[in-house]
């Protein structure tokens, strides 16, 4: 929370790379289709490793200074924020958009504003591990801690992988973490999906008006090589985690027998770490599978806690919505760790319709942590795809928390797939640090 004598204001861009803060016109908040004043509380200073820019074909909606009423900055095409891993944003960026305006990419939109000479935006952060600020990666260890890994592992597909295209191509962090030595490994493992998710960012149909952000995985890992990169991993990171299903994949379930191959030779191995699968939960026969095989913890993710809302965006091949609910109560009868990946988009997620289902969620599956990510995604493509006209009554974002929060307090909250450290110790620990 910042203090700050007036209400930030909005910013524009001048479409060629400049932006400007407009002192008419205070910036306002979207939820779901409406614009708000943001509560002076919410602002903080945009954190490091955060960005800002403009929304072609959109113009900012603001509340003019003199008049206290809402209107369009003409002077420029709306600038929005992406807030980086870690925080968890409140209001999206408020805009009116033309007719002939451009599908945004798939990057959170989330509202920014300037005030007393700092861009500041409606944020909490939700999550304290450090495992993917800006300051912690070196670029000389990271080249280092690549070239050693191709050179001892030469003949790994996976290791070349996640070299060439997930840390040097699309600097992904949790690669960049692996080629330093630490913390989170991760394990593409599945080039296929049983989903065809609206905001896919590994595989976009051509007719789509968008590209993926990255290109996905072209070939299905052997367990030997998922083995021969993962167990030294486990042994000599600081607290360490492998985890399998990741961006740059489909559906790591569909591979499951992969997987389960993998998982009991590397606990032939090596009895340290987390084994995690990042998934969308869908086949809950292999994840018993998994459990029995070793498997400490599960993350589902999900757009919503409604079958109504979930469906029309992951449109599923061959699964429900109840099988992700199903996979997440196996999970925990194996007494592993289970989180929901969980899309937040102000206006929807913190909807009543939406809380009371979410509620419902975690008593169901007495699930142990929410990881509070922001949706990255165009707002109105995102509601336009869904069919959603009416988000219904809103409670705010923040609000949200609270009342999850006060009810369920041994629920974690964060963005991360916690080490086993923080899951049967102290789940407060600062480990990356």
């Amino acid at each position: 929370m910042l203090n700050f004598t007036q209400s930030p204001f909005l910013l524009y861009s001048d479409g060629k790379g400049n932006i400007f803060e407009d002192n008419t016109l205070f910036a306002t908040g979207r939820s779901g289709w409406d614009v708000y004043p943001v509560p002076e509380e919410d602002w903080i200073e945009l954190p490091k490793g955060g960005n800002l820019y403009e929304l072609p074909g959109r113009r900012g909606i603001g509340i003019d200074v003199k008049t206290g009423e809402m209107r369009l900055c003409e002077k420029g095409w709306a600038v929005a924020a992406f807030i980086p891993p870690a925080h968890t944003g409140l209001f999206l960026a408020a805009y009116e958009t033309a007719p002939d305006a451009p599908t945004l990419p798939l990057f959170c939109y989330t509202a920014a504003g300037w005030v007393e000479g700092k861009f500041v935006v409606p944020a909490v952060r939700i999550e304290s591990d450090i495992r993917q600020e800006c300051v912690g990666y070196d670029d000389r260890i990271i080249e280092t801690g690549v070239s050693k890994m191709l050179e001892s592992f030469p003949h790994n597909r996976l290791v070349k992988h996640l070299a060439d295209n997930c840390c040097n191509t699309y600097h992904c962090p949790a690669a960049r973490n692996y080629f330093m030595g630490r913390w989170e490994c991760p394990i593409p493992a599945s080039p296929a999906c049983n989903a065809n998710c609206v905001g896919c960012i590994s595989l976009q149909p051509d007719e789509e008006p968008i590209v993926s952000t990255q290109d996905r995985l072209t070939f299905r890992p052997s367990p030997e090589e998922i083995v021969e990169y993962t167990v030294p991993h486990l042994e000599s990171a600081p607290y360490p985690i492998v985890s399998f299903g990741q961006g740059c994949e489909g559906e790591p379930l569909l591979v499951w027998e992969t997987m389960r191959d993998a998982i009991l030779e590397i606990r032939k191995h090596t009895d340290k770490g987390s084994i995690n699968v990042n998934t969308n939960g869908s086949k809950p026969d292999a994840v018993k599978a998994l459990c029995e095989a070793g498997l400490n913890s599960i993350r589902v993710s999900t757009n919503s806690a409604r079958r109504e809302v979930y469906m029309p965006y992951y449109r599923p091949n061959n699964y429900d919505f109840e099988d992700i609910i199903e996979s997440l109560k196996i999970m925990r009868s194996y007494g592993g760790w289970t989180s929901i990946n969980y899309f937040v988009f102000p206006g929807m997620t913190d909807s009543v319709e939406e809380y009371e289902a979410l509620r419902k969620l975690i008593r169901e599956t007495d699930l142990c942590m929410i990881q509070w990510r922001n949706f990255n995604i165009d707002p109105d493509w995102y509601l336009g795809k869904i069919g959603v006209t009416d988000t219904g009554e809103c409670m705010g974002v923040k609000q949200l928390m609270e009342l999850i929060r006060e009810e369920f307090p041994h629920l974690k909250f964060g963005y991360y797939n916690p080490p086993m450290e923080r899951i049967k110790g102290n789940f407060e620990l600062d480990f990356a640090h």
